[in-house]
């Protein structure tokens, strides 16, 4: 047992010092990683290496663009560094030929002394640097050809001219390449431009190379191979030949001999990318066959082996490349994996950044709420007691302080005093205070100024009560603050929810979409699914130019009605402008119901304007909202305030706010805002058209009925009408409608309206059950006319009726099933 034991130890005590040493390795790599890059980079080693390369670089053999374009980049981008680029330039070029590095020397002081004239009339350089550099070249190679040559021939002209033209056109490439190479890491991917350049500089590089061999295989040939192999994996056949093609002409410009390297370094990048699904041995394999097949034709027997032997050396220094190496070059490529991936990690932060702070902003609007809605709430009473309180001390200042029984009522009988001041204040409030006989001569007997202070209380009581209904309105407003808040934060809530659900992966069911549809003989460019939830169902399609057939209404939703099986339709759909291009569709769940409504409403007397407003409001979340509002008496006012609370409720009902909050709002809104006694009923019907459930809510307002067959049912809830209280419960009735249910909905013109009708309740059914009909435009005028001709053909008050029949909804085209056609194929 003790030797087990001790084993156990012993091996715990293996992998604490194995896990020591990794991470010791680790840390220890990360150092060296960190010295690495601060010798390359801060230090300017990199940037020595490159100009020594681009100091020996020819073309034709002879004409040297690449030095003064190189150290004028290095010169603009970072200046301090630009000593050293000087020198790694010379001493490039001194490799070549001391005349060479002379002429290159003699550029950049040339160089230099021009930008230095240049900049005493702009100080701004950057879109001249290229004209200087010309300028530079030119002058410095006529300097140098008329010294060493002694005359100008047309060949030596056309070469300065040719040199002078490429240092132009190098010196803007190399202004964008630059920086890429040798300054900041960057974050941003490269734009097309800046990959080309980025080529064309690491190909340049390559040619400083020229005449280097290992073991007669050429340090050229294998590293631009390489570059290849690097760019075809990462990016794919496009970007591998394109690098093909322009390090292949850099290299042959530098030596006419090596022309056929174009073709091998192009094959070889179209080949590998072709072959990248392999991995590194399938892109290695590319440059292989490229090296077979294009060296048969571009060298002889004896040179064949030492083609095939750069390309091996090339693959191994390929297979021996770090992963991760190779991941941060394809991050900065478009259309890479590893950049499509960058892409999103960046997305999904900034959404994460975003939802987390619309989290804030609703937890912030929480705890306004909370505390706009529990200040003072413990705090009520004792104020009530403190205004009393300052009311009879007001009324003793005027009346008891200079009495002579002060004494006797407040010292030695202070309860009874204030207990009878208060009840001739509550009473003064109740207007009692001449009813109660007894308390009147029981008052008189114990105050020697008792018709004084009751006077002096009443005249008090008016500036307490409107101290208290100040107060009340301000109580009212912060919990209209408090319920405003809290739906805010609310609808903050589930926003900052929906940002964060990602559209989930559907690529198996848009497969299994386009296969079904191509066996049906549908062509589709494309199919994305955004959701498959049900009832809430999201597919985006394109498809070929249909020519307005209708095909997207009348064949592919059916179609994906039985492959989801329930009723999709098309959302919207946008048709190409030309015969060539494709049309953009959307498709979606159909509603289970829609509402077909009818609206008959007349004013009072048959004038213009009626006090009551109606509204019929099509919600987001597949709800649709039915609602009447009656406001107080006739004419244009009361038309103003119903029409302005439906008003008010749509656009909060459109916000996402819960019904009850929005209502509350409402009703506080017009208890504060005017002094007047302007009330306003509202008759709310909130439908959910998935599954016919409905939210009834009613306030000051008369019952609603559904007519279903031969059964009428009445809906109605006792709730005070918007403005009389601040303080309410909004009493919510829930009823489940069917298909073919009728909705009637009215104000109290038409329930009230009928004359010589003691129960409108019995009344109202009765017309409603001998109804014929269930079109919802003819019940509502035959309701209408009947509630008229009742009154002799007079319109005393005014009337509103809204009739809404409740429909199943029927797609214009039924579902096509796909095993029905392939049994019909199989047959």
């Amino acid at each position: 047992m003790h030797e087990t034991g001790r084993n156990v130890t012993e091996a715990v005590a293996q992998v604490t010092i194995v896990d020591r040493v990794q991470n010791s390795l680790s840390h220890e790599l990360t150092k060296l990683q960190a010295k690495v890059e601060s010798i390359l980079f801060q230090k300017g080693l990199l940037l020595m290496f490159i100009g020594f390369l681009l100091g020996r670089a020819l073309i034709l053999e002879q004409i040297m663009p690449f030095a003064l374009p190189y150290f004028a980049a290095v010169f603009t981008m970072k200046r301090d560094k630009s000593i050293l680029a000087m020198i790694s330039l010379v001493a490039g070029a001194a490799t070549v030929g001391f005349e060479k590095s002379g002429l290159v020397l003699a550029t950049i002081l040339l160089f230099l002394a021009i930008r230095l004239i240049i900049t005493r009339f702009n100080a701004s350089l950057v879109k001249a640097l290229p004209y200087i550099v010309f300028s530079s070249v030119l002058a410095g190679n006529l300097i140098f050809t008329a010294v060493t040559s002694g005359g100008f021939s047309l060949y030596h002209l056309s070469m300065v001219a040719v040199e002078a033209g490429l240092s132009f056109i190098l010196t803007m490439i190399f202004l964008q390449s630059v920086p890429l190479i040798s300054m900041k890491r960057r974050k941003q991917a490269l734009k097309t431009e800046e990959m080309i350049s980025l080529i064309i500089l690491l190909a340049s590089i390559l040619t400083g190379t020229m005449g280097w061999t290992l073991y007669d295989l050429s340090i050229e040939h294998i590293f631009s191979r390489y570059l290849v192999l690097i760019f075809a994996f990462c990016a794919g056949a496009t970007v591998g030949s394109t690098v093909g093609v322009v390090t292949g002409l850099i290299l042959s410009l530098a030596n006419v001999a090596s022309l056929y390297q174009m073709s091998l370094l192009a094959f070889s990048g179209l080949l590998g990318g072709l072959l990248k699904e392999g991995k590194k041995f399938g892109v290695g394999i590319g440059l292989l066959i490229g090296t077979l097949l294009i060296g048969l034709y571009g060298t002889d027997q004896s040179t064949l082996l030492n083609t095939v032997f750069e390309s091996l050396l090339a693959i191994a220094l390929f297979l021996v490349t770090p992963q991760s190496l190779i991941s941060k070059v394809a991050r900065f490529i478009p259309g890479t994996a590893e950049h499509s991936a960058e892409q999103q990690q960046y997305l999904r932060k900034i959404r994460d950044v975003t939802a987390n702070r619309v989290e804030q902003f609703s937890s912030v609007f929480q705890a306004l709420s909370s505390s706009f809605s529990q200040y003072g709430i413990n705090q009520e009473d004792k104020d009530d007691e403190k205004e009393i309180d300052y009311f009879l001390s007001n009324v003793t200042e005027k009346t008891c302080q200079a009495c002579f029984k002060k004494e006797f009522c407040w010292s030695k009988n202070f309860t009874t005093t204030y207990e009878h001041m208060h009840k001739i204040m509550k009473e003064s409030e109740e207007f009692t205070i001449n009813r109660n006989v007894n308390f009147q001569r029981e008052w008189d007997k114990y105050c020697v100024k008792s018709t004084k202070v009751i006077d002096a209380i009443q005249h008090e009581l008016t500036f307490y009560q409107a101290n208290k209904k100040l107060k009340r309105q301000v109580k009212d407003s912060r919990r209209l603050v408090a319920d405003q808040l809290l739906g805010v934060s609310q609808v903050m809530g589930d926003f900052a929810k929906e940002i964060q659900r990602e559209r989930e992966n559907h690529t198996i069911q848009e497969e299994q979409i386009l296969d079904a549809l191509r066996e049906f003989g549908i062509e589709i460019g494309h199919a994305d699914i955004y959701s498959l939830e049900q009832g809430n169902v999201d597919i985006e399609m394109s498809i070929p130019y249909c020519n307005g057939r209708g095909e997207c209404e009348k064949i592919i939703a059916p179609i994906l009605s039985d492959i989801m099986q329930e009723t999709i339709v098309v959302k919207r759909e946008e048709c190409s402008a030309y015969p060539n291009g494709n049309c953009h569709v959307s498709f979606g769940s159909a509603k289970t119901y829609v509402i077909e409504t009818g609206v008959a409403n007349a004013a009072m007397g048959g004038g213009f304007v009626s006090g009551d407003s109606y509204s019929t409001i099509e919600l987001g979340a597949g709800k649709y909202a039915i609602a009447i509002s009656d406001g107080m008496g006739n004419g244009e006012r009361a038309h103003l305030e119903s029409n302005e609370t439906l008003l008010l409720l749509q656009k909060i009902l459109k916000s996402g706010i819960e019904e009850k909050v929005a209502i509350k709002s409402v009703n506080s809104v017009l208890a504060l805002r005017t002094t007047d006694e302007i009330f306003t009923t509202l008759d709310l019907a909130m439908i959910d058209l998935q599954d016919g459930n409905s939210k009834f809510l009613k306030i000051g307002s008369t019952p609603s009925f559904v007519k279903r067959g031969e059964k009428v049912i009445k809906i109605e809830a006792s709730n005070l009408p918007m403005g009389i209280i601040q303080e309410f419960d909004v009493d919510v009735v829930s009823e489940q409608l069917k298909a073919g249910d009728l909705l009637i909905m009215m104000s109290d013109g038409i329930f009230e309206g009928p004359k010589h009708v003691e129960n409108y309740d019995m009344w109202m059914k009765r017309k409603i059950n001998e109804l014929e009909t269930d079109d919802p435009q003819e019940v509502a005028d035959i309701i209408m006319e009947e509630v008229i001709r009742s009154r002799g053909g007079q319109i005393e008050d005014d009337m509103t009726i809204v009739v809404a029949k409740v429909k199943r909804n029927l797609p214009r085209w039924a579902a096509i099933s796909l095993q029905r056609k392939k049994g019909n194929a199989s047959a």
